[in-house]
C-alpha cells in the first residue's frame, strides 16, 4: 500500500480505490472526494499521511476518461456511470455471443484450440479487474433459458471466479489459466444430449446417471486436445466438495485443485442467483448467506471468504431497502466490513450532479433487506 503526504492531497480529489488512516481504517471510498473539511480535521488532528493502493486523481474513478478527436482539436471527455454499466452491458453480451459460438462449433466439430480461447479470455480478464463493479451490476439480468443457459452459466461463473482469483492475488498467467478452466469446466455436458441438462423435468435414473459422467467427459476432451494439466483437472474436479461428498473421485481438502476450489464456489453462487430451467433465482444476499452457512463444510473457507469480501454479503447489483426508508443498489464493496457495503441512493444526487453513493454502516444509514422484484421500478 503507497503512502501519501496530506498536504500534497488536493481539496476535491478522489483516489481510484480506498484510503485509510493508519491502514486499519477507511477515510474515503472511489465514489467519495477529499472534501476541504475532512483535509482540515486530519490536519488539526496532525495526521501527516495516509495509505492507499490507489492512485488521486482529479474526477471519481467511476468516469472513465476518453480522449477524442474532432476536427483536428482533441477533446478530453468522462463516461458516467451509466455510460460504463452500458459498456459492460455490450462487453457482455459480445461475450456472450462468442462463448454461444464456441460451444456451438464444439458441439458440431468436436475441435476447440486453448490458445485462441486463452487471448479472448484475456479481455475478459481485463475487463473484470477495471471494471468488476459494472460487470457484476449487468449480471443481475435473469440467465437466458433453453439452449443460451450453459453459455450464460459459463461466463457469470467465471467473472465471479475472477473477482476471487484477484482477491486472493493470482498472477495474471494464472488467472487467464483460471478464466479458460471456468469459461471450459461444463465442456462435457456438451457432449451429452441437451434434452438431458436442459430439461425442466425430473430426471430418469439413467440421464442422471449420464449427467454424473460430464467432469471425465470434460477432463478427457480437454486432455485429448492439448490443454494444459490445470485447466482439464479443473474440469474433472469442479464437482469436488472438502467433505467428500462430491463426484467423480470423492476427493477431500487439499487433493483438490485451487482452480477447481474456485470454480466451484462461483458456480455454485451463479447457480443459486440466476434462473434455471428447473428453479428460479434467489437474491444475492440469500444466495450469499446460502454460500457462508457451507452445510457440511463443503466449500473452502478461503475462497467463500474471498468471495463475500469482493462482493459483500449484499452483493454488487443488488437492489436494497436502506434503513432510513430510501431504496438503493449496492455498487461497491467495504474493504473493512463486508456487511456495510456502498450503495447508490436512488433520487439523490450531490451538488455536482452525480449519483449519491453511501456508505453503510453499524451506527448510520445500513441495509434492512433486499427489495423484492415488485418492489423494483
Amino acid at each position: 500500500m503507497k503512502s501519501y503526504s496530506i498536504k500534497d492531497i488536493k481539496v476535491g480529489s478522489f483516489f481510484s480505490a480506498p484510503v485509510y488512516l493508519e491502514d486499519q481504517f477507511i477515510l474515503t471510498a472511489p465514489e467519495l472526494n477529499f472534501s476541504r473539511e475532512l483535509l482540515k480535521t486530519l490536519t488539526d488532528w496532525d495526521f501527516k499521511e495516509v495509505h492507499s493502493d490507489g492512485e488521486p486523481q482529479e474526477n471519481y474513478a467511476g468516469e472513465e476518461e476518453i480522449v477524442q478527436e474532432i476536427d483536428g482539436i482533441v477533446e478530453k471527455a468522462f463516461l458516467s456511470d451509466g455510460d460504463q454499466v452500458r459498456k459492460c452491458e455490450h462487453f457482455y453480451a459480445d461475450f456472450l455471443k462468442y462463448v454461444e459460438t464456441l460451444f456451438s462449433q464444439f458441439a458440431a466439430k468436436k475441435e476447440i484450440h486453448f490458445y485462441q480461447v486463452a487471448e479472448r479470455v484475456k479481455e475478459l480478464c481485463d475487463m473484470t479487474r477495471e471494471n468488476h463493479r459494472y460487470l457484476l451490476r449487468v449480471m443481475r439480468i435473469d440467465s437466458p433459458e433453453g439452449k443460451n443457459y450453459m453459455a450464460s452459466h459459463a461466463v457469470k461463473s467465471t467473472i465471479i471466479a475472477l473477482i476471487i482469483g484477484s482477491f486472493i492475488k493470482l498472477p495474471n498467467h494464472r488467472l487467464i489459466e483460471l478464466a479458460v478452466a471456468s469459461l471450459l469446466h461444463e465442456v462435457g455436458m456438451v457432449m451429452l444430449p441437451p434434452q438431458v441438462y436442459l430439461t425442466g423435468r425430473e430426471l430418469t435414473p439413467a440421464e442422471r446417471k449420464a449427467i454424473l459422467t460430464h467432469p471425465i467427459l470434460g477432463f478427457n476432451v480437454l486432455k485429448s486436445l492439448d490443454f494444459p494439466l490445470v485447466v482439464s483437472l479443473a474440469a474433472l474436479e469442479h464437482h469436488e466438495r472438502e467433505n467428500g461428498a462430491g463426484y467423480p473421485q470423492k476427493l477431500t481438502g487439499d487433493k483438490i485443485s485451487l482452480y477447481a476450489k474456485i470454480i466451484t464456489v462461483a458456480c455454485s453462487y451463479e447457480a443459486l442467483t440466476s434462473n434455471r430451467p428447473h428453479k428460479d433465482a434467489q437474491d444475492g444476499y440469500a444466495g450469499m448467506l446460502n454460500l457462508l452457512k457451507n452445510e457440511g463444510k463443503q466449500y473452502d473457507d478461503t475462497i467463500v471468504k474471498a468471495l463475500v469480501f469482493s462482493l459483500s454479503i449484499y452483493p454488487i447489483g443488488l437492489y436494497v431497502l436502506l434503513s432510513n426508508g430510501k431504496k438503493g443498489q449496492v455498487v461497491d464493496v467495504n474493504p473493512e466490513n463486508p456487511k456495510f457495503p456502498m450503495v447508490q441512493v436512488f433520487g439523490e444526487l450531490t451538488p455536482d450532479g452525480k449519483n449519491r453513493i453511501l456508505e453503510t454502516s453499524a451506527d448510520g444509514v445500513h441495509i434492512s433487506r433486499p427489495l423484492q422484484k415488485e418492489e423494483i421500478s
